[in-house]
């Protein structure tokens, strides 16, 4: 196929990635740049029809519940973005964007052994300013009469800012935006750099403790050869792949360790019919079990899922669907909960990854320890699309002012990797 424009043989900056998080990080690069509007910013994506990109594949919600403060920020800024969201992404000329914003809240339901840690973490998100309500089963059962409430001790409500919206229309404001913005792109997949340390000459037998990146060779789909590309600064928002990347030929296996914990993770999304289901009032409903599911649409249409244990975890080596995972294991969790839905008809299915962090199962954010040039904007185990406008301008005012200026996120930095000190967020779904 043609792999179109190919790539400037040098750029300020390269992102390698080009889903939401990739995105958004090169629409504020050009931003906060001001009126300078000299830095030149590449990115590159190797799946240019998204059919495997973790973006378009999700199921597109947004919440503030998370038990972790850097989480609930970004989140809120997030939110702030998206309300606003002509005002940043609109193009001069073209028609208003519609994320088609269903505000309909998260319920996070707790059995008794969880319900302490529920409210204290529901404490929590009320401090960083955050509307959430605790509901018992008795206030449960009177908003959402169709819950089987039977085993359930409390339950968190989101009241504002809460809800799910159209994945792919936002990567695509983020996109159209940027490149009006003078943002280039090409398709293809970094699969080598070339480092300074190549021109140091360290004792035989030693490698250098640090090093800048010079050139990513990227591999175009159209051709044999690699494109070298020079570049001041590279920032890894390959997703999924963004620890494989860091494996990729001309880093120096000192310069890779600590590996990064990033792995991609096979998640299913199954869709089902249920005329006798929750109504408009259906929240974004996250069971005792581990088990989801929301609305879609108005039709009586839902979609839902859960995630496997560790001993489940599917061969993510691509994006076939296991139905049976569904039928065996979501379904009578479903209908538990929900017991008209004892009578759903499954629609349909498809998998997608999650940028998992095996390590604390949260974004990894800022500069490598050992590439000096080098900055992450990945693992977000399945909440990069939510946080990805505070995630991408995070980013972008570490490479043009030198420091967080939006939201301290130091903590989600490298450092806790290195010192083994993991941030746990108990909000991952």
């Amino acid at each position: 196929m043609p792999s179109g424009p190919r790539p400037p043989e040098e750029a300020d900056v390269v992102v390698v990635g080009g889903g939401v998080v990739g995105w958004s990080v090169a629409y504020w690069l050009k931003v906060l740049e001001g009126r300078r509007h000299g830095m030149r910013v590449l990115v590159v994506e190797r799946d240019p029809t998204y059919s495997q990109a973790s973006t378009v594949l999700s199921v597109g919600g947004i919440r503030q519940q998370f038990s972790l403060p850097e989480n609930i920020r970004m989140s809120r800024f997030s939110a702030s973005f998206l309300r606003n969201i002509n005002e940043h992404l609109g193009v001069p000329n073209e028609p208003p964007i519609d994320i088609q914003f269903q505000p309909s809240g998260y319920l996070f339901l707790a059995s008794p052994k969880d319900a302490a840690a529920l409210e204290a973490t529901v404490q929590l998100q009320r401090e960083e300013g955050a509307q959430v309500a605790l509901m018992s089963p008795t206030q449960l059962k009177e908003k959402f009469p169709w819950m089987n409430t039977q085993d359930v001790a409390v339950g968190s409500y989101g009241l504002e800012n809460e809800g799910w919206f159209d994945p792919w229309t936002l990567l695509n404001a983020f996109r159209r935006k940027a490149v009006s913005l003078g943002v280039y792109s090409c398709s293809g997949e970094v699969r080598g750099f070339v480092t300074s340390a190549e021109d140091l000459m360290p004792p035989l037998g030693s490698e250098p403790e640090t090093a800048r990146i010079k050139y990513v060779h990227i591999h175009m789909p159209d051709s044999l050869e690699y494109q070298p590309v020079a570049c001041a600064i590279v920032v890894n928002a390959a997703g999924a792949w963004a620890g494989e990347l860091l494996q990729a030929r001309g880093l120096p296996g000192g310069l890779r360790q600590p590996p990064l914990p990033i792995q991609p993770r096979k998640r299913y999304v199954f869709s089902w019919h249920c005329p006798d289901g929750p109504g408009l009032s259906c929240p974004f409903l996250i069971d005792t079990t581990g088990a989801y599911f929301r609305r879609d649409g108005i039709a009586g249409n839902y979609l839902g899922g859960m995630s496997p244990s560790e001993e489940e975890e599917p061969d993510p080596s691509d994006l076939s669907v296991d139905d049976g995972f569904f039928q065996e294991r979501v379904w009578p969790l479903l209908a538990r909960r929900v017991p008209s839905f004892e009578s759903l008809r499954p629609r349909g299915s498809w998998a997608g990854y999650y940028d998992y962090n095996t390590f604390d199962r949260n974004g990894v954010l800022g500069p490598h320890p050992k590439l000096e040039n080098l900055f992450l904007a990945a693992g977000f185990s399945g909440h990069g699309l939510q946080h990805a406008p505070a995630a991408g301008r995070a980013v972008a005012e570490l490479v043009v002012k030198g420091r967080y200026e939006s939201l301290d996120l130091q903590r989600l930095g490298w450092r806790r990797l290195v010192e083994g000190e993991p941030l746990e967020e108990d909000g991952v779904v």
